[in-house]
């Protein structure tokens, strides 16, 4: 009886180099090298301390100039009470404080550049290098929205907040504010619309990767309204409305424009031939 040869199953042999690869290295096609939890550590601290030094000479600069920031801040703040009225301060270190925190938070406007900047660099090493090339409209587009939003909060927003809160003035009442609860809610507000305003900017970004679409976004759209109005209900800091209203608006409007730029710079679907 013959017999009937079985086919040759043995593998072929693997190239000894092979062996010394990484496997991941192998999956690597952008030509980046994969980081270990403790370097991603260790980026974040050194990106967090050039951003903090940046702060750093922001504050410096900002404090030589504290006079004038201190009145552009506060006399707003002082001319919208009733006549006679003005802001007071109750404990020793309350009116320097304060000169602290205008200096800090001017220091951070003059410093936004650079600190997008930190955040860009710490994000890059996990982009592919046709997306690592929009660094400088990230920080160009992140800085000035951060500046808009601020400057909304300063000339419009603020003032009707401010408003709002004086309106309660009457024969009986006094409207005699302490500076440090005045200031914060100037800062909590300017901080908000900052961070607000980003919303373009990381739509943009996110349509450039591909995770978000213009299709989607105005699919979603009663669902973000929802979201913005809870948002900003969470966010402002006066119970009458008036501030939640304010960043609503804007954010619908936001919205909107992000829609425009995911449709314009969104990553095109190819079609296959």
């Amino acid at each position: 009886m013959a017999l009937i040869p079985f086919p040759n199953n043995t593998p072929a042999p693997v190239p000894e180099d092979d062996f010394d690869q990484d496997p991941d290295a192998l999956l690597d096609t952008d030509g980046g090298g994969k980081m270990s939890f403790l370097d991603h550590l260790d980026e974040l601290r050194r990106r967090i301390l050039y951003a903090v030094v940046a702060l750093f000479i922001g504050f410096v600069i900002s404090f030589f100039f504290i006079n004038d920031i201190f009145d552009f801040i506060m006399r707003p703040l002082q001319a919208m009470l009733p006549p006679g009225g003005t802001l007071v301060f109750t404990e020793p270190t309350e009116a320097f404080m304060l000169n602290i925190k205008i200096a800090l938070i001017a220091g951070l406007i003059l410093a936004s550049p650079a600190v997008f900047l930190q955040l860009w660099l710490f994000v890059a090493p996990g982009l592919y290098s046709h997306e690592k090339k929009w660094a400088i409209p990230f920080v160009v587009m992140s800085s000035l929205f951060f500046v808009a939003g601020a400057a909304f909060s300063h000339y419009v927003v603020f003032p009707l907040t401010w408003k709002f809160f004086v309106s309660f003035t009457n024969d009986i009442l006094t409207f005699m504010p302490r500076i440090s609860p005045a200031f914060s809610l100037y800062l909590r507000l300017l901080l908000a619309f900052g961070l607000v305003f980003q919303m373009p900017t990381l739509v943009l970004f996110l349509a450039r990767m591909g995770v978000v679409n213009a299709r989607f976004l105005i699919k979603n759209f009663k669902f973000a309204v929802l979201i913005m109005v809870i948002a900003s209900a969470v966010i402002t800091p006066d119970g009458g409305g008036v501030s939640l209203v304010a960043m609503t608006g804007p954010m619908i409007l936001l919205y909107g424009l992000s829609i425009v730029l995911a449709w314009l710079f969104g990553k095109k679907k190819t079609i296959a031939a």
